[in-house]
């Protein structure tokens, strides 16, 4: 199944950002459709409601985002913490859908922001680079309701961040700015943990995970897959009535991660990429290279070729 799409239409102005989402220019921003459980299906509907919308213009990619929450809380002030150690709203960007070095940023009712890159996935090996920075973003948080006061119940908070397109571009081998027509992968998380009152003050429930609440299902507990997020299309329509267009590619891809996991099994095995162990669909070819194999297909116009580090290489013809 293609996962979910979202056209992101050209913002009439530069957007001022506070947190409450109240600037005139997000009305042209359509919301998205309620975040669901991480596994999907598999898990019952999120609690409280989650969903974001996005903009764009020349200088900066708009997020904002509303989270439903009767207890707002937050404990993290220092950049770079773990943020997901608090309830916290998240974005993974894959701007040229290669798998390999995209961001990941997250965002507390503090306003402390974690932004990070990954050379490629933690599957694969993949180290967090927390000292990778975004300069010139800017966010904003707003809270409906009394931060950190459990006398109370609130109602949400809200988020603005601005993501600047230079280091959006710096690892994409992609134009970013992006050109209308032009699509991205993306995905939103949210991190809620279950929580007790006591003494006033919020406490985490002991030996209880968190919830992930996200945009684009992934099946499992596991937002760093970014074959299975979502893609958000850029647009300049000024009817803002443009369609998403799914990818043409998208059930070629999956049949490569597919492919990717079984031989990822084989070698754990067996230490060896056997292809003879392994199934090939039509039009799929095997080739091995000096670090290990290299996978291809052609859909269309594209060409697909995944390597033994999930990287995913399409080029046009």
């Amino acid at each position: 199944m293609h996962p979910r799409g979202y056209v992101c239409f050209r913002a009439p102005h530069a957007l001022t950002l506070n947190g409450k989402l109240d600037d005139p220019a997000w009305a042209h921003a359509p919301w998205s459709q309620d975040f669901d459980d991480i596994e999907g299906d598999l898990k019952p509907h999120p609690q409280h409601r989650t969903r974001m919308k996005m903009m764009w213009d020349d200088n900066y990619f708009y997020i904002g985002a509303e989270l439903i929450e009767p207890h707002v809380w937050g404990t993290l002030t220092r950049h770079d913490s773990v943020i997901f150690q608090d309830n916290d709203f998240e974005v993974f960007l894959d701007p040229d859908g290669d798998n390999h070095n995209y961001y990941e940023l997250e965002i507390n009712a503090l306003n402390t922001t974690w932004d990070l890159r990954l050379p490629k996935a933690y599957r694969d090996g993949g180290p967090a680079l927390n000292e990778w920075e975004i300069p010139g973003m800017k966010t904003a948080v707003s809270v409906q309701g009394t931060l950190n006061d459990s006398s109370d119940l609130d109602h949400s908070w809200t988020v603005e961040i601005a993501l600047p397109w230079k280091p959006l571009g710096e690892y994409a081998t992609c134009a970013s700015p992006p050109h209308p027509g032009d699509a991205w992968r993306i995905n939103f998380s949210r991190v809620e943990w279950d929580t007790d009152i006591i003494d006033g003050k919020y406490v985490k429930v002991p030996n209880r995970p968190e919830h992930n609440w996200v945009w684009a299902p992934q099946g499992i507990v596991d937002m760093h897959q970014p074959e299975t997020w979502g893609y958000v299309q850029f647009s300049a329509d000024p009817s803002h009535t443009e369609k998403f267009h799914p990818d043409p590619t998208h059930e070629a891809r999956m049949e490569l991660f597919r492919l990717y996991k079984e031989f990822k099994a084989l070698y754990a095995r067996h230490e060896c990429y056997d292809v003879n162990q392994v199934k090939l669909m039509s039009g799929f070819t095997f080739k091995r290279t000096a670090t290990g194999y290299a996978l291809e297909v052609t859909v269309g116009h594209t060409h697909l070729r995944m390597t033994q580090d999930s990287q995913v290489i399409a080029t046009k013809f």
